[in-house]
């Protein structure tokens, strides 16, 4: 298995970063690309709740505007410090995360406060694709 300790790192600290003032739950989440490349993101909020942004689509945006529309998601981590378990992108994310992934198989790993999983995102779809 590889190596994932960089992109979890990541996500951890840009968790600080988010702007949840109406649930109160922190997300950060972390893409490495098929050529190692990091990109961030994290939730932020607003009072019109379908204008807020998951840390997992603000990460693919980020990596989109500063690598290209041709960027491939090799993995990504997803953490969230108000979770005991680990924080699982939603649909809309996980769709997001389809339309960039390498492979349909790519690691997703998701942590909280009592540790890490790691999922393939083919696992966390109702279509095995």
């Amino acid at each position: 298995m590889e190596n994932f300790d960089k992109i979890k790192f990541a996500a951890e600290e840009v968790s600080k970063n988010s702007y949840s003032p109406y649930s109160n739950f922190k997300v950060g989440a972390c893409i490495e690309t098929e050529n190692g490349e990091l990109f961030t993101g994290t939730n932020v909020e607003n009072m019109a709740f379908g204008s807020t942004i998951c840390a997992e689509r603000g990460a693919v945006m980020k990596m989109i505007s500063e690598a290209g529309p041709s960027s491939k998601i090799k993995s990504i981590a997803i953490y969230s410090p108000n979770s005991e378990v680990p924080c699982t992108p939603c649909g809309a994310c996980l769709q997001v995360i389809r339309e960039f992934a390498l492979t349909m198989d790519i690691p997703i790993i998701c942590g909280g406060t009592n540790g890490w999983e790691t999922f393939k995102f083919n696992e966390m779809t109702p279509d095995k694709y």
